[in-house]
């Protein structure tokens, strides 16, 4: 028995496919794209959600897009890689379904009737990722495929990672020995200053070997090895702990992040003697931009690490008294702060906490700019917001080519 025929007709937020099977239901499926009729693997469907929509693998691409490329990476379909979504995918065909992601969240989930916004180009298309984090599972060390999350195949060279985070995966690999046992995750970062941290994760005893691989590691020998045990926090075991702090959240492709901030703040426009709120503020980016312009600016993150390097910043030391960091939660932050002119908001994936989207409803500034890489909780965020603020702009940006992963700025002003 042959499997049905799907015609897919668009990328769903993770990367997938989608269609319709013959019943109607939505049926998602990795490593297809629209405008192509594939045939699903027999007994590959899988429902989900109470059988509202399934999901399926292709056994056979009946009729090709146009636009469907050979993947550049081995790993891609040999080990059906689950680190990218969308490399079958020719690039104006990635900008294309990511542009119709972020429209589609914001008009189905937040209720916005906008069109699909602009999306600017990565600047560069592979080799970019500033981090490498790796699976574990026995022996083997790599990543996962992505119809079985549950297993790891080797890693042997990733096409989306920094060279300098491959090379320095090729010199680890044949030390795995000088790793602690009941090992659970590796994970590679490649920091602002250049330094390569490797960040270790166990079940078990510290990282005792950690300076012996330090030393075995060839020049240029500027990693830093931390060890971090399961469920605890992550701390240096050898090498300097001075410098960016590897474990405060730092964007994958920190070249479209800027870009992103630059026509942040091209819309925003003078902001001299305004008071700013930089909520979820991490590193001070953001901050330091916004004070160096004229603005008395408070940053508030609740990573104290990123903070305490934000403080210590030569440019934020230029801002003075216009610039000030506070590590704390957001919403616990907030009642203490002076009413602002300005926000600029980049939350985690969550989005804004229920407290912080009352006090901007209930209390609207004139402008807030969000930063989202989740379309989903940005157009949740948008909809409880929109009693009080009206979408001047919006704009989409490739973060991560390859794969489903964008950038979104939404620029609002009180209504």
């Amino acid at each position: 028995m042959t499997g049905e025929i799907v015609a897919i007709s668009g990328i769903a937020a993770g990367g997938d496919g989608v269609g319709r099977l013959s019943d109607g239901r939505a049926v998602f499926v990795p490593r297809t794209g629209p405008g192509e009729r594939v045939r699903l693997r027999e007994g590959s469907l899988h429902l989900h959600r109470g059988g509202r929509f399934a999901r399926g693998e292709a056994a056979e691409i009946v009729e090709s897009a146009t636009d469907r490329v050979t993947p550049a990476c081995p790993h891609y379909n040999q080990d059906h890689c689950g680190g990218c979504q969308l490399q079958h995918l020719g690039y104006e065909a990635q900008l294309a379904a990511k542009r119709a992601i972020v429209g589609d969240a914001l008009r189905r989930i937040g209720k916005i009737d906008v069109s699909d916004p602009q999306i600017l180009p990565a600047r560069a298309l592979w080799h970019y990722q500033a981090m490498l984090s790796l699976a574990v599972h026995g022996s083997t060390v790599g990543l996962h495929p992505h119809d079985r999350p549950g297993r790891v195949f080797p890693l042997d060279e990733c096409h989306v990672a920094h060279p300098t985070l491959v090379e320095l995966w090729n010199d680890l690999k044949g030390r795995l020995e000088s790793f602690p046992e009941r090992l659970t995750r590796i994970s590679l970062r490649l920091d602002r200053d250049g330094v390569r941290h490797v960040m270790v994760e166990s079940a078990g005893e510290p990282w005792l070997t950690a300076n012996r691989l330090r030393e075995s590691v060839p020049p240029p020998n500027t990693i830093v090895c931390w060890w971090q045990p399961v469920d605890g926090a992550a701390r240096v075991v050898a090498g300097p702990e001075t410098g960016f702090p590897s474990t405060a959240f730092e964007a994958l492709h920190p070249a479209v992040v800027s870009d992103a901030g630059v026509w942040a703040m091209e819309v925003v426009g003078p902001v001299s003697g305004e008071t700013v709120w930089d909520l979820y503020g991490g590193s001070g980016d953001v901050g330091v931009e916004l004070a160096l312009r004229g603005a008395t600016v408070i940053s508030v993150d609740a990573d104290e690490k990123a903070i305490g390097w934000a403080r210590r910043r030569p440019d934020a030391a230029r801002c003075g008294e216009r610039l000030r960091f506070i590590a704390g939660r957001v919403e616990d932050v907030l009642p203490s702060l002076p009413l602002p002119h300005l926000v600029v908001a980049n939350p985690p994936s969550t989005g804004l906490h229920w407290d912080v989207s009352l006090r901007l409803s209930g209390e609207p500034v004139s402008r807030l700019v969000y930063l989202s890489r989740h379309p989903a909780t940005l157009a949740r965020d948008l909809h409880r917001l929109n009693v009080n603020y009206q979408l001047r702009e919006v704009r989409a940006f490739d973060l991560a080519p390859q794969t489903a992963a964008v950038l979104v700025v939404a620029v609002l002003e009180a209504a």
